[in-house]
């Protein structure tokens, strides 16, 4: 029987790599914009390999996928995809964490350092007439007083923290899977959470979401940071409670935020974060170079022949059996 190979759905101009690689194969190709999980498990119904971007990947689709198929996600995270119901299906999952590592730390130093700057509220006090460089900028320390702290610091938090070091931070980080070794050579101090909190004078977030970490900057956690700490949120929506953060900036808890991703994409028009002062906003868009699109439906290119070949894929997901 001809393999199939099913992409679920997709933002991309065009698909040409991924069906070059399944003709190349042998296999069927096919592409969908499916975006319910009644409309995936159709969709992949009797396919050796799924290819999924935002779709969610449920139980009813890894049982409609031929035994022993392959799953690829388009991206750095798996949140859509079921991961009990692939391993129970005999599915192994594969994902692309590497594919936009610069975009993501460039994006990311650069909102810390236009929060600590304050451009944007500079910007927008020059334009409604004032000139008032020291009302609208206080309290602001030089970096060499400036405590970045991570929250998670794997492949993107060190790439941000190489990007940030020539400016004079001194960096804390709480990431379980560091030790004093790996902290010692990355030139980073290991602290707990309460000091991580209560330290830092801009929190980056680095962390997946997982049961531990969804919720972790609450309404508690962030009382516990000072007045005039900063954000940055490129790494999960989940790690925020995203009212108890709207609430804390508009009470002057916190100083400022700069998010990039959200519990709901796209960001829902009656969130409360779009009308919290001091935050800046962008639509999941650090990921973004023309680049990083080719790399990533190149590197999905590759694990589809991968997968029509027998082999796993070439980043399985962890814990699973790729």
């Amino acid at each position: 029987m001809t393999a199939k190979v099913v992409v679920t759905d997709y933002t991309f101009p065009d698909l040409k790599q991924e069906e070059a690689a399944s003709r190349t194969a042998g296999a069927d190709f096919a592409a969908h914009q499916a975006g319910t999980g009644e409309e995936v498990a159709a969709a992949v119904a009797g396919a050796q390999v799924a290819l999924v971007q935002f779709a969610p990947f449920t139980a009813a689709a890894a049982q409609a996928m031929e035994p022993g198929g392959t799953v690829i996600r388009y991206g750095v995270g798996y949140d859509n995809i079921d991961l009990d119901a692939a391993a129970a299906a005999g599915l192994s999952v594969g994902y692309v964490p590497d594919y936009c590592a610069e975009e993501v730390a460039d994006h990311t130093a650069a909102a810390a350092l236009t929060l600590l700057r304050k451009l944007v509220p500079l910007d927008a006090s020059l334009r409604g007439g004032d000139w008032a460089a020291v009302a609208v900028a206080r309290p602001m320390k030089p970096f060499s007083q400036t405590v970045i702290g991570f929250f998670g610091l794997g492949q993107i938090g060190q790439a941000v923290m190489a990007r940030l070091r020539g400016f004079g931070f001194t960096f804390i980080a709480h990431d379980p899977g560091l030790d004093a070794s790996d902290a010692a050579q990355l030139g980073v101090e290991l602290v707990d959470v309460d000091r991580l909190l209560a330290d830092a004078d801009l929190l980056s977030l680095h962390a997946p979401a997982t049961p531990q970490t969804i919720g972790f900057l609450n309404a508690e956690r962030l009382a516990r940071m000072k007045p005039e700490a900063m954000i940055v949120n490129s790494a999960r929506g989940q790690l925020i409670v995203e009212e108890d953060l709207a609430a804390a900036l508009g009470a002057g808890g916190i100083g400022g935020a700069a998010l990039d991703v959200f519990r709901t994409e796209p960001l829902p028009a009656d969130s409360p974060l779009r009308a919290a002062p001091n935050l800046i906003l962008t639509p999941h868009a650090a990921w973004y170079s023309e680049a990083a699109i080719a790399n990533l439906q190149r590197l999905v290119a590759e694990d589809v022949t991968r997968a029509l070949a027998g082999q796993p894929p070439r980043r399985p997901v962890p814990g699973t059996g790729g």
